[in-house]
């Protein structure tokens, strides 16, 4: 047969038939949905991961050392939360009088070594009055984290509002603004304070007592406190007031407050969360200050700045009574710059 090859031997060549190549056959019903699946997970997933809120928080999680500031910042505040909890629990009320564990001989000085520390008084007995130090330090928490968020919050509402209005309207405007927190930011706080408390009368406005001290703690750092985060949203309102969305709201028709509370400010809450977090342990510091002054609130309310003003007198026989609400403040103040560092770290756009 013509265009065939003999075969070898005499044989006869089978000629091979030719592979069609057909359709591939459908796949499963089960294999098909879940390949239609897959693309729409992952769409998902890219989705979530460019979120700015998930990114930060992965990048706090995986900062230790901020997390561990976080975690004591939270116990902290929830023993400051549930103080009578944890006396009535592990210690005894803290305004009730132990004449029975101190020495006369020693001029009122707790028994024993450590200020008295044993099982049933963690941290010891206060000097003279013999009063529970683990009580005195739980319900002084109490004053020092009230008088630092409350005066945090008067800070950064008065500094939000006023630096943002400095840097978007500017002109005249951000110039008396920035006046205003030239010359507080040169005013002597402490002086103040004190003089204020000085002339305080016992009672207004139908409050007085540790009330009245806390609020004048309050308004007083709160007031003194506005204009650093004012100039950090000053800062960043500026750069803000040429973005594209601040043209395209004018471009609309909008008014300079609604540009102002609902498109600048929602851009500035990362910056204004972390100065958040770090000016509360300076509060801290100023509140035990005033109070180690005499400026804030009286015995018999704890206060860990009076602690140790009434320490002072006694830290030469047993540092004890001053050694423990310093490292009280000491702690509550690295806790909370630790965690402020870390978040500025984690909200940072820039930060690897």
């Amino acid at each position: 047969m013509p265009g065939l090859a003999p075969a070898p031997c005499g044989g006869r060549r089978k000629a091979r038939p030719h592979m069609v190549m057909g359709p591939e056959p459908p796949a499963a019903a089960g294999s098909t949905l879940v390949a239609d699946e897959l693309p729409v997970e992952s769409e998902v997933r890219a989705i979530e991961g460019r979120s700015l809120g998930r990114i930060a928080w992965n990048r706090l999680k995986r900062d230790r050392i901020a997390m561990a500031g976080g975690i004591i910042v939270i116990v902290l505040i929830l023993v400051a939360i549930f103080a009578p909890v944890l006396v009535k629990l592990v210690a005894h009320p803290p305004n009730d009088f132990h004449d029975d564990l101190l020495d006369p001989n020693l001029g009122g000085l707790p028994k024993g070594r450590f200020g008295g520390i044993s099982g049933s008084y963690l941290f010891g007995v206060q000097p003279v009055t013999g009063r529970d130090m683990f009580s005195q330090i739980v319900y002084g928490a109490r004053v020092s984290l009230t008088v630092a968020f409350l005066a945090a919050l008067v800070a950064v509402l008065i500094g939000s509002v006023l630096g943002v209005a400095a840097g978007y309207f500017g002109g005249w405007v951000d110039a008396a603004i920035s006046r205003v927190m030239d010359l507080l930011l040169a005013f002597p706080q402490l002086l103040f304070a004190i003089a204020l408390v000085s002339v305080l009368p016992q009672s207004l406005w139908g409050f007085g007592g540790t009330f009245l001290r806390m609020a004048v703690l309050v308004v007083v750092i709160g007031f003194f406190g506005w204009p650093y985060i004012g100039r950090i949203v000053r800062g960043q309102a500026l750069s803000l007031r040429e973005r594209e969305f601040v043209e395209a709201s004018r471009s609309l028709g909008a008014r300079g407050g609604y540009i102002l509370f609902r498109e600048l400010l929602p851009n500035l809450v990362a910056p204004i969360l972390v100065y958040t977090t770090l000016i509360i342990p300076t509060n801290i510091l100023n509140e035990a200050a005033l109070s180690f002054l005499g400026a804030g609130v009286k015995s018999p309310t704890p206060s860990w700045g009076r602690l140790m003003s009434d320490a002072v007198n006694y830290y030469q026989p047993d540092p004890t009574y001053m050694i423990v609400p310093g490292v009280a403040i000491f702690v509550t103040v690295m806790a909370f710059n630790l965690f402020g560092d870390g978040l500025r770290d984690a909200l940072d756009p820039r930060a690897h």
